[in-house]
């Protein structure tokens, strides 16, 4: 990879293409580029093939009638949501081996992983009562001038303090 790259793109270049992709997106489909949605839908689409009645819950029926048709629709890993959180992953790998920062890393302990599993379900709640995680809450709605980006991204400053406040107490020895 390194022979096609002479060195690494700088992160203002990074930032006008995720900027370019998230107006692109926007105007092709008409919604703002959003992540959490899709495991959201994931999840409810899972409960409700085990027999849990997910769609009658009030989130679907009051709130969010258009996630409650994808479901209803069976369409839970095929639509605009799976499809973006692909992407992300799939453009996500890309970054790293054009960079040639991927590796395989050895999981330190269990502590690492216990906190890892825990971050991520606390982010995952939290992105749900926020109403979106910081694609949604933030990134398009920064592009979109919209207040409570601004409300977001403060409230993000203060949570990665405290976040690496407690790592460097708890995980760094």
């Amino acid at each position: 990879m390194k022979r096609w790259i002479k060195k690494a793109w700088p992160y203002w270049a990074g930032g006008l293409l995720l900027g370019g992709l998230n107006v692109l997106l926007l105007s092709l489909s008409g919604q703002a580029w959003q992540v959490s949605g899709g495991y959201l839908l994931w999840g409810a689409g899972i409960l409700q093939k085990l027999g849990v009645p997910a769609l009658t819950w009030d989130y679907f029926e009051v709130y969010n009638t258009r996630y409650r048709q994808i479901i209803a629709d069976d369409s839970v890993f095929l639509n605009q949501y799976t499809i973006l959180n692909l992407g992300v992953v799939a453009g996500a790998l890309l970054a790293t081996l054009v960079s040639s920062q991927f590796k395989w890393k050895k999981v330190k302990n269990k502590k690492q992983v216990a906190f890892a599993l825990l971050g991520g379900i606390l982010m995952g709640y939290g992105s749900r009562l926020a109403g979106g995680c910081n694609i949604g809450g933030f990134f398009s709605g920064l592009a979109s001038f919209s207040l409570h980006a601004w409300v977001f991204w403060l409230f993000v400053a203060v949570g990665a303090f405290v976040g690496t406040r407690l790592l460097l107490r708890f995980l760094v020895r």
